[in-house]
């Protein structure tokens, strides 16, 4: 037997192993079996070349608990250590990497330093949980197995041993203080959330297998059955293959895999497999997700040699595609590092416009191949297109071939189908384009027959993110102006409407403003009169186009950087001249009847809008009961 002391040169290392990140203490178990599946991986790639001489069979991993003793087993049949070999990579290698990796971090202990992953802890994560750590380990070559014991010291001993299979058994001594390691529920846990798609087969414990009846057995006879392992990973999961061999029953069978507790099916997938300038392989799935822009994000897993690390991928995944689910995995992703290093990586910048374009390569054939189909999945994909053409310039220029623009009656334009449908109709004086759209089809209902009658195309954009899209748009995009069916730019917008003349003499326009203005709030509305066809509504609120989006921007998050702080509730009313309603009052010759015609009106319009609410529509109810007697 041999005894020795690592060579410490961090004060105090094992105390800090053992509370660094106190809350990410259950990484031990996905160190020691990324390590075991490494030794296998390794065994597998001499045996193919022929330079160790055994059978790789069919290994596995097992991990084992043994309550009584306080121990816990992580077995493997690979490559396994001689002694010397043991001194090297136990002592030196792996103790140096867990000394350089604590020394970038100790300062950080217990803080959220963002850290992805925490890989380059390795074997020495066993210290966070166990007070002691044993080694059994037999290599392939013709040598005596070695048995390594530390009590989480600086100190050791080295000694032969008796065990006669090949491979590496690491025995953990749990501290008291971390028993809830010893309780299946929890390793089982554990073991699914890390190590589910590990490439090699994980055992933990045993399961009753139910066998088909014998030919002879009659109905009462119970069917056989016999103990198998219990295998508690997928070691060849969807993304490892080629999409040429998977099926689209594969790929929802594999979602369910993912995601266990989500009942509804994804509308489709897109496969990422690329081995230059860098390696990454993933499925990514489209759910159904409306206009929810407070969705769970935080569904997309990123492995590393099918290694769980993270279910954060901001920084690697562009923000807007952390709204979708499933799974990249790359080993050029470096993961010890903190989140904001990754920000200014190479390889993750590569990486993330990467996905960009893939997913805009997969939509683009999505929308060529059946458009049909991608019109009916538009509004359950429409905010995550919308907000990638928002924040991401090459993502916007993709989409211009396949993101939608419905109408109010369910037609759907792309841009450039849309600019040759209204080019015609729906230009201004100073030759801009104007769309027009509605967000909300029941509080703008109004306003949207109104522009139907007049032969206006009318889009509905009613994602959250609408009024700062538009922004885009008319920034990118020269000549086009959106305007939406109730704002103040609608009338003056269109030049090429014929003028409606007034049925009022300028006198009477005058002595109307005047009237109206005596009895209508000038703090909230500002008096328009305007000559329109007398079947129009004698009173129509609009808000100023620039204003509200402006107030709309600053909830959704943006609007404040114009400095103009909370936007005031101002709105135009634009009234008639030509409705007979108006020519009432104007001729009405009491006051008290002239401001109950005003503000009944008003009110009406204000309904329209849904402006009217609390007090004000309770006496507008009663002011109409009263107009009925």
């Amino acid at each position: 037997m041999s005894q020795g002391t690592i060579n410490v040169s961090v004060e105090n290392i094992f105390p800090l192993i053992k509370k660094f990140l106190y809350s990410d203490h259950e990484i031990f178990l996905r160190e020691l079996i990324s390590n075991a599946t490494d030794a296998t991986l390794k065994l597998k790639h001499l045996t193919s070349i022929g330079e160790a001489q055994v059978a790789y069979g069919k290994p596995i991993i097992e991990v084992k608990i043994d309550k009584e003793k306080k121990q816990l087993h992580i077995i493997d049949q690979g490559i396994g250590m001689t002694a010397e070999e043991v001194k090297k990579y136990i002592n030196e290698i792996a103790f140096s990497g867990a000394e350089e990796f604590l020394e970038k971090y100790k300062d950080k202990q217990g803080e959220d330093t963002g850290i992805i992953g925490h890989f380059g802890l390795g074997f020495y994560s066993a210290f966070m949980v166990a007070h002691k750590v044993e080694i059994l380990t037999k290599s392939y070559k013709e040598e005596p197995a070695a048995h390594w014991v530390c009590d989480g010291s600086p100190n050791y001993t080295l000694e032969e041993h008796d065990k006669s299979e090949r491979g590496t058994e690491i025995i953990l001594h749990i501290n008291e203080e971390d028993e809830e390691f010893l309780e299946e529920g929890k390793i089982r846990e554990l073991l699914v959330k890390y190590n589910k798609f590990m490439p090699i087969p994980i055992k933990f414990g045993t399961r009753t297998e139910t066998l088909p009846k014998p030919e002879d057995a009659k109905e009462e006879d119970p069917a056989p059955t016999k103990e198998v392992d219990n295998i508690i990973n997928n070691p060849n999961p969807a993304w490892t293959k080629t999409p040429t061999d998977l099926k689209e029953d594969d790929y929802k069978s594999f979602y369910r895999e993912l995601y266990p507790m989500q009942f509804e099916e994804p509308l489709f997938h897109i496969h990422l497999n690329v081995d230059y300038p860098f390696n990454l392989t993933g499925i990514l799935y489209f759910p159904k997700m409306a206009s929810d822009m407070n969705i769970q994000k935080d569904r997309i897993q990123l492995y590393q040699n099918q290694v769980f690390v993270t279910d954060n991928v901001e920084g690697i995944v562009p923000e807007f595609l952390t709204m979708l689910r499933g799974v990249i995995d790359s080993p050029d992703i470096p993961l010890n590092v903190s989140r904001s290093y990754l920000q200014a990586d190479g390889a993750v910048k590569k990486i993330s416009s990467y996905i960009t374009r893939k997913v805009a390569d997969k939509l683009k054939t999505l929308f060529n191949e059946s458009r049909e189909d991608f019109e009916k999945k538009w509004n359950d994909i429409k905010i995550v297109i919308e907000y990638g053409m928002l924040t991401e310039d090459k993502f916007f220029e993709k989409a211009q071939q396949f993101a939608l623009y419905p109408t109010v009656d369910k037609k759907y334009f792309t841009f450039e189908e849309l600019q040759e449908k209204i080019k015609d109709h729906q230009t201004d004086k100073d030759d801009k384009l104007v769309v027009l759209y509605a967000s909300n089809l029941d509080a703008q209902h109004s306003y949207i027959e109104a522009a139907k009658e007049k032969g206006y195309e009318v889009l509905l954009l009613d994602s959250p993110i609408v009024s700062h899209l538009l922004q885009k748009m008319e920034s990118e995009k020269e000549h086009v102006s959106f305007v939406r069916v109730d704002s103040d730019a609608v009338e003056n917008l269109i030049k090429k409407e014929e003028e409606t003349l007034s049925k009022l003499s300028d006198e009477e326009k005058e002595s109307l403003k005047t009237t109206l203005e005596e009895v209508i709030p000038s703090e909230k509305f500002t008096v328009q009169l305007e000559a329109m066809d007398s079947n129009s509504s004698p009173f129509i609120i609009t808000e100023p186009e620039f204003m509200r989006r402006m107030k709309e921007m600053q909830q959704t998050g943006g609007g404040g950087m114009f400095g103009m702080g909370n936007f005031p509730e101002m709105y135009n009313l634009v009234v008639n001249t030509n409705h007979e309603l108006v020519s009432e009052i104007l001729n009405t010759k009491t006051q008290k009847k002239k401001e109950r015609l005003i503000n009944q009106a008003l009110d009406l319009a204000r309904l329209s809008k849904n402006l009217l609410k609390g007090e004000e529509l309770t006496n507008f109810i009663k002011r109409s009961y009263g107009m009925i007697k």
